[in-house]
């Protein structure tokens, strides 16, 4: 009798928790239908001044009382001088901006839509004395989504800002074809750079289809509307096919590397092998070897360094559904631990 009721009671809050589930998941779904288009916003960070924050701080720890209290007197000094100095300061006194854009890419590169809006936003007010930095980390993925990405970078080019992209860990195929669209790469030693090549890969079920007896249809027109097929019967024709279309693409990316790296021996490097940020700038695929982080540090003391960032906000569903998630895990565990009915 016992067990029966340490049983049904685990059971009655198991279902409780199960009901408050539900009605948190229907008014989740409601409110993601009615913030279904919402836009982002563009989120401004002034790096330039976390940089002079950090600096001070470690400053401040550093000094005796006494040597604070002259550092003090003259920070106040140095802060009118500047105040003075800005105030008769022209727009061609003023300093150069570093704008900074973060891309960490998925297979299908859908981080482009928010660097577009980055891209675009920076448009309407960087100079040709400012610059653009790019802190790329990609494996890549989709021809057609890395394309685009890199058309986006194009933009800048076009408008004759400097464009510098920075790799700490990697950017290799699809990654690579953005980063070479800059006029200066700097790399980490280790990463990994290149992979100028294309790879497409299938598995095919059709052995399995035909031991059980089930068939495939598959109807087309156009001789090659489908090269190979995961469940029909592959051709020799369509083989053949398909390697001619990876062999075009690979042209088309050879020849987009070529065109903004034109030093680069493209038949040495376009053959599918990736390279270590040490032997990537021996092979002309970076210029520098440095970390972002360095870049940054050096570039802030004449640079107004300003982080771009597009996101969209979380909206009512995706915050109740996070907070679901936790509650779901803690309330289990606690069930779990103060009414185990069964044997440790």
């Amino acid at each position: 009798m016992e067990f029966l009721y340490e049983y049904g009671l685990f059971f009655a809050k198991a279902l409780t928790l199960v009901v408050a589930i539900v009605v948190i998941i229907v008014a989740a779904t409601a409110s993601a239908m009615k913030q279904k288009g919402r836009k982002g916003e563009l989120e401004i960070t002034d790096l330039s001044e976390q940089f002079e924050e950090t600096e001070q701080d470690v400053i401040h720890h550093l000094l005796t009382k006494e040597q604070l209290k002259e550092k003090e007197k003259a920070d106040k000094k140095l802060a009118k001088e500047k105040a003075k100095a800005e105030k008769n300061q022209t727009e061609e006194d003023a300093k150069p901006r570093l704008f900074v854009l973060d891309f960490n890419g998925s297979i299908d590169a859908k981080e482009v839509s928010s660097l577009r809006e980055e891209i675009s936003a920076l448009l309407t007010v960087a100079t040709d004395k400012d610059e653009v930095f790019v802190r790329l980390e990609s494996g890549g993925g989709m021809v057609h989504g890395y394309g685009l990405a890199s058309s986006q970078l194009d933009r800048i080019r076009q408008h004759n800002i400097p464009l510098t992209v920075s790799v700490d860990k990697v950017a290799a195929s699809g990654g690579y074809m953005m980063a070479c669209v800059a006029n200066k790469i700097i790399s980490a030693p280790f990463a990994i750079v290149g992979s100028i090549g294309v790879l497409a890969q299938i598995p095919n079920f059709n052995k399995v289809l035909k031991k059980h007896d089930i068939e495939f249809e598959q109807l087309t027109a156009g001789e090659f509307k489908r090269t190979l097929t995961m469940f029909g019967e592959n051709t020799e024709a369509g083989r053949e096919k398909f390697v001619e279309e990876l062999e075009e693409t690979h042209e088309l990316f050879k020849t987009f590397v070529s065109e903004h790296r034109p030093s680069l021996d493209i038949a040495k490097v376009a053959t599918g092998e990736h390279w270590f940020g040490l032997k990537a700038k021996e092979l002309g695929l970076v210029d520098t070897i440095q970390t972002s982080d360095d870049y940054l540090m050096i570039a802030s003391k004449t640079h107004q360094v300003v982080s771009l960032k597009y996101a969209t906000k979380k909206g009512l569903a995706e915050k109740l559904g996070k907070a679901a998630s936790l509650s779901v895990e803690n309330v289990i565990s606690k069930l779990w631990q103060n009414n185990r009915i069964f044997p440790s």
